[in-house]
């Protein structure tokens, strides 16, 4: 899954590598085995791909079909393209990814959180587009990869994440919360989990307070993750009932079609426990061609649909398909991408993903 490294790198460094550093300094790691052999707490479930909307599936009430989403000019790609006026790979990159809609994440590096957040929806707002933002400081962050190490400290998370919400205020935005802090639990105490949970309940409690126009998801992992029945427990506990629904493969590279299939399930799961059925979002960043079992900086991966409301949803597709990992970030010092460190922008990677090689 997505993994944020500890040490942030200054746009200086990036630019004496030939990159460009962004604000989602992620890359993404499956646990190195699966969770039900890494700790015995937890089974995967592996998803057999499914069509996306089946042809009975009834239409649902989605997200506005008028929607469309913000591109951040300072991004990683458009901050490339603005550096690299004569690299050869500037028109492809800025016609492919640059001036496409991606998320903005924020955690530790981002300041005081307040007004850097309502800085971003306010550019958008002035655009009359639509904000895609991640909150990523919840304690003990990435506990399974270590890669995306650190967060804020428990003492700190709700001071944080309030101002978080804040920041947003009364406006438009979208907003997944905390990635991959439900499917750590394999690699976490129960105490810990316990902890976290009730984190991302107040969390949760807060957007729907201050934020009551965000469409705000809760992060649930995804399909080669925990199981439909372990996930659909944990989104309960954590607030799911607050916010707009969940979101699904972030940063990684899962077909739309198998987290469909995995998001009937969790929902189904849901039902069983008494609590409604919600509608989801899938990262499709960069599952243009599936997951090969890597995930960091693989080869042969590729660019999936571009951030878009799905104007015709049912209760078996998305609500919406986003560029949550913004495409050519590097996941760390690894695969096509060795030397470049995570969440700097690699004009290698974005060419592969573009060319889906």
């Amino acid at each position: 899954m997505k993994r944020r490294t500890t040490v942030i790198i200054s746009a200086a460094t990036a630019l004496a590598i030939g990159g460009a550093v962004t604000q989602s300094l992620v890359g993404h790691a499956e646990p190195a085995a699966p969770a039900a052999a890494v700790a015995g707490k937890t089974s995967v479930t592996t998803v057999a791909p499914a069509a996306e909307a089946a042809p009975a599936a009834a239409a649902v009430k989605g997200l506005p079909k008028t929607m469309t989403f913000y591109a951040d000019p300072k991004s990683g790609p458009a901050t490339w393209v603005a550096q690299n006026a004569g690299d050869s790979r500037k028109a492809t990159i800025k016609a492919k990814l640059s001036s496409k809609p991606s998320a903005k994440w924020f955690g530790n590096w981002s300041g005081s959180i307040k007004p850097a957040v309502n800085t971003y929806v306010s550019a958008a707002a002035k655009k009359k587009k639509t904000p895609i933002l991640v909150a990523y400081n919840i304690p003990g962050r990435d506990a399974c990869g270590g890669h995306s190490s650190g967060g804020t400290a428990v003492s700190e998370y709700r001071t944080w994440i309030k101002s978080f919400a804040n920041g947003v205020g009364k406006r438009r935005a979208l907003v997944v919360l905390e990635p991959d802090s439900l499917a750590d639990f394999q690699c976490m105490s129960t105490a810990d989990a316990t902890t976290r949970t009730k984190l991302l309940s107040y969390a949760t409690e807060q957007f729907k307070k201050s934020a009551p126009n965000a469409y705000v998801y809760l992060d649930a992992g995804n399909s080669n993750w925990a199981s439909a029945q372990d996930m659909s427990g944990r989104l309960v506990k954590a607030g799911l009932k607050n916010v707009r629904g969940f979101s699904l493969n972030v940063s990684n590279y899962r077909t739309t079609a198998q987290e469909n299939a995995y998001a009937a399930k969790v929902n189904a799961e849901l039902r069983k426990r008494g609590a409604k059925a919600k509608p989801y979002v899938v990262d499709t960043s960069r599952n243009g061609n599936g997951s090969n079992g890597e995930w960091c900086n693989p080869a042969g991966r590729k660019l999936g649909a571009v951030s878009q409301v799905n104007k015709k949803p049912t209760a078996k597709t998305p609500e919406a398909r986003l560029w949550i990992k913004t495409p050519g970030e590097s996941d760390g010092n690894c695969g096509i991408a060795s030397g470049t460190a995570a969440g700097v922008f690699d004009p290698q990677i974005a060419v592969s993903l573009i060319k889906g090689q």
